[in-house]
């Protein structure tokens, strides 16, 4: 397979370590638009033949498809942030290449009842062009990262195995996971942290289908295995509840995220004095967009690795019957910070959600996953992904939980401890 990788930060450069060597990868040219730092991440790669450099502006769609065609690519990897979803989509679909990626097109809030009714949710102007796409026999995979990805295809599994009847699915994440020697910093992008935190929740219910929340809702302690322990989570708009309910029967879809009062309260400062905001604004006669300004202050994620300490944790929460009695397992993937660091060079939130792609490249090299037109993971047999798992010894597991005790009460109104 040869791979058009686009984007070589935290999470770009995890798919670039982690895919050297495949025996089914024969290229992977390394896309950006800073050329040190694509020169940094070939370097830690070690084979400027398997994985040469090139020069990017992923918003332009022509680019892209120029930049696929000129290395004959199979697929184009998209690892950007979410601004860049669509040109990079729409720039491998005009090179009749395949395409992944591991977020989806952003949402737009409803314009008038945002904190009740879904506006533009993300990915819809992914599945819209599902028609284009199978007219060129190509396959898009959208949303294969951990979560969403990963959390996916726990469900899937859920649904083919262990249940003869879904009742809800609740992606969570979380951990304990610290960065020491910095007041304010990020494991993610804080681009896409303030996109998915502040913009109205999104939930699935069959009786109801999609609405929103408000930021932060519904705030639970989910009781975390191995040792981890009850966190408190809310709710966040994730891409997992706009993806699973197209392809798998459930009565609610949900997904909360473990982000602690300290930073919720940041993120609402943000929010309130406008940091948050995507428009560009004048400054002293420059134009310059807040939340770029907010990136550019702290710290790269990438770099920080060997400042964290503690355990990230992404899994699915299902419910329902089997064999007439309720049922609960939760599905899960974790990691450990010093492990990753040691072993991969990588940190674990990249390592995470970098793997995920590695892994569903695979299975279509090999021709275990198949499909044309915008699909994500629960579309596909989730077996042959966890057996690969399992090879590789990426640690999962699956749990069951008596029903009814996967929450710890509520501590305090906010949901601190």
């Amino acid at each position: 397979m040869k791979v058009l990788l686009v984007g070589v930060g935290t999470v770009g450069e995890a798919i670039a370590r982690l895919s050297a060597g495949r025996p089914w990868l024969e290229l992977m040219v390394l896309a950006g638009d800073s050329l040190e730092r694509l020169r940094e991440v070939a370097d830690a790669v070690g084979d400027a033949q398997s994985h040469p450099v090139a020069l990017l502006d992923a918003s332009d769609a022509g680019a892209v498809e120029a930049l696929a065609r000129a290395h004959d690519v199979d697929l184009v990897m998209n690892a950007v942030d979410p601004r860049f979803v669509m040109p990079v989509f729409r720039g491998a679909l005009a090179a009749g290449v395949d395409y992944m990626d591991m977020a989806l097109s952003l949402s737009t809030p409803h314009p008038t009842d945002p904190y009740a009714k879904p506006g533009v949710k993300l990915g819809d102007e992914q599945f819209a062009m599902d028609a284009a796409w199978r007219d060129r026999g190509r396959l898009a995979l959208v949303g294969q990262g951990v979560s969403p990805g990963l959390a996916q295809v726990f469900a899937a599994h859920a649904a083919k195995h262990l249940f003869d009847e879904v009742h809800d699915i609740n992606i969570r994440a979380g951990g304990d996971l610290r960065i020491e020697g910095y007041p304010f910093a990020t494991v993610f992008s804080i681009w896409t942290t303030i996109e998915e935190c502040l913009n109205p929740p999104l939930v699935w219910e069959k009786e109801r289908g999609f609405f929103t929340l408000p930021p932060f809702a519904e705030p639970e302690r989910f009781i975390f295995p191995e040792g981890i322990g009850p966190v408190a989570c809310v709710q966040v708009e994730h891409e997992d509840v706009a993806m699973i309910p197209r392809v798998l029967d459930a009565r609610r879809v949900t997904f909360k995220f473990a982000l602690g009062e300290e930073f919720i309260g940041a993120l609402k400062v943000l929010h309130a004095i406008s940091l948050d905001r995507t428009d560009p604004i004048t400054v002293d006669g420059q134009q310059v967009r807040p939340r770029n300004v907010v990136a550019a202050l702290l710290p790269d994620p990438a770099t920080l690795g060997d400042h964290m300490t503690g355990r990230a944790i992404v899994g699915t929460h299902v419910t329902g019957l089997k064999d007439g009695k309720p049922r609960e397992v939760f599905s899960y993937q974790m990691c450990d910070a010093q492990d990753t660091m040691r072993e991969f060079g990588l940190q674990p939130v990249g390592y995470q959600a970098g793997f995920n792609p590695v892994v569903a490249m695979e299975l279509i090299a090999d021709g275990a996953w198949q499909g044309v037109g915008v699909l994500s993971a629960e579309s596909f047999d989730p077996d042959p992904y966890l057996a690969i798992l399992d090879r590789d010894g990426i640690h999962h597991a699956t749990i069951d939980i008596e029903p009814g005790h996967a929450f710890a009460p509520m501590a305090g109104p906010n949901g601190s401890e």
